[in-house]
């Protein structure tokens, strides 16, 4: 029953993101596909749903694949630098939050578990992905507080997306023009503002709690739930953050750099495109388009993303054409795939010889959990 619904909630994801990739691609086809035959002299609208269909999927592919071609090598290459130092400063900061738990973790050891981590997420779906196993490594390398390693992975997810939501309205102050102009953008910015308050509020509640001074009986209730004692140490171990005082400013400190190279990966993207965009644009475009595809909707973010890049890039005060766009989401996405196949080879030649039971414990890890 499990495996039936765990197979059913990959698919509904996959059918989404599959759809939304087929839109965004099939309508920058057509316009590539119609600018094409126009400039031949062919009326577009004399032609028939048919053969306009024909020709977006006989001239567009190969448009895109100019432009993506057009990127300069090395604007290719920092961008992969970006990536590399993104992921650097998240292994740097998920070993400061095992600190807090008391689990100590090597530089070099973190690094080869994020990696590994950053490929199942970009392969792998469901139960068994990359967050999982880096709460399983962690248990197995510390042989205790299976349940502490857990919660430091959803408290180092947590406070990344909080720490990206904040960047992103901060950012929203000196483009408070662009975004209230279109009522697209501005939606976004709404419901990053939202999203922010709520994430937000689930920090302060994990890390200095407060329900349970109006209702007394939250803690006698949450012990009585299936699992109540390992909810009740999970929240005890979330509780250990909020006694660091200066753990949450650390914390911040390393995820606002993470985020600045998240937009400066895009940044030379970009400019390796030959794309003139206002780097200030870029400031609150980036992470408006990272914190929403980082919602479980498709996998890896797939179709979201793109179609987001398309709709923020393409306003006429930026006016960048939408197979453009679409180039330089695919390109950061590459990118991001790239470090995945590192991550694949240091997972493929690591001396456990049976990965696969590995990925099995760390399932049945969860369900404990």
């Amino acid at each position: 029953m499990k495996k039936k619904g765990a197979i059913w909630k990959v698919s509904w994801r996959l059918a989404v993101g599959g759809l939304l990739l087929v839109w965004i691609f099939h309508t920058i086809f057509v316009l590539e596909g119609r600018r094409a035959l126009e400039a031949k002299g062919v009326a577009w609208q004399q032609l028939s749903k048919g053969q306009q269909w024909q020709a977006a999927w006989s001239y567009g592919p190969r448009e895109l694949w100019n432009t993506l071609t057009l990127v300069d090598t090395g604007a290719l290459v920092l961008s992969l630098v970006f990536m590399g130092m993104i992921i650097l400063l998240s292994v740097v900061r998920w070993r400061l939050v095992l600190k807090v738990q008391g689990l100590e973790l090597s530089m070099a050891r973190t690094a080869e578990i994020t990696l590994v981590a950053h490929f199942f997420n970009s392969f792998l779906l469901g139960s068994t992905g990359g967050d999982l196993l880096k709460a399983y490594y962690a248990a197995r390398e510390t042989h205790h507080k299976k349940t502490e390693a857990v919660v430091t992975v959803v408290v180092d997810r947590l406070l990344g997306l909080f720490a990206m939501l904040l960047f992103a309205c901060l950012m929203m102050l000196p483009n408070l023009d662009l975004l209230a102009k279109h009522r697209p953008l501005a939606a976004l910015a709404w419901f990053i503002v939202l999203l922010m308050a709520g994430c937000g509020t689930v920090v302060v509640l994990s890390f200095w709690g407060g329900l349970s001074r109006p209702w007394p009986q939250a803690r006698t209730w949450l012990r009585n739930l299936p699992k109540g004692e390992l909810l009740e140490r999970a929240l005890e171990a979330c509780r250990q953050f909020g006694r660091e005082p200066l753990f949450l400013a650390q914390m911040l400190m390393l995820s606002m750099a993470l985020n600045v190279c998240c937009v400066l990966q895009i940044i030379a993207l970009a400019r390796g495109l030959g794309l003139s965009i206002a780097p200030s644009a870029l400031f609150v475009i980036v992470p408006i388009i990272v914190c929403i595809s980082a919602l479980p909707i498709t996998p890896s973010g797939l179709g979201v993303r793109e179609n987001l890049y398309v709709l923020m890039l393409g306003v006429k005060e930026i006016n960048v054409e939408a197979t453009a766009a679409l180039s330089l989401s695919l390109l950061a996405y590459a990118g991001s795939l790239l470090w995945s196949v590192l991550g694949g080879i240091v997972y493929l030649t690591r001396r456990e010889p049976d990965h696969l039971s590995e990925i099995a414990e760390a399932d049945s890890m969860a369900e404990d959990v």
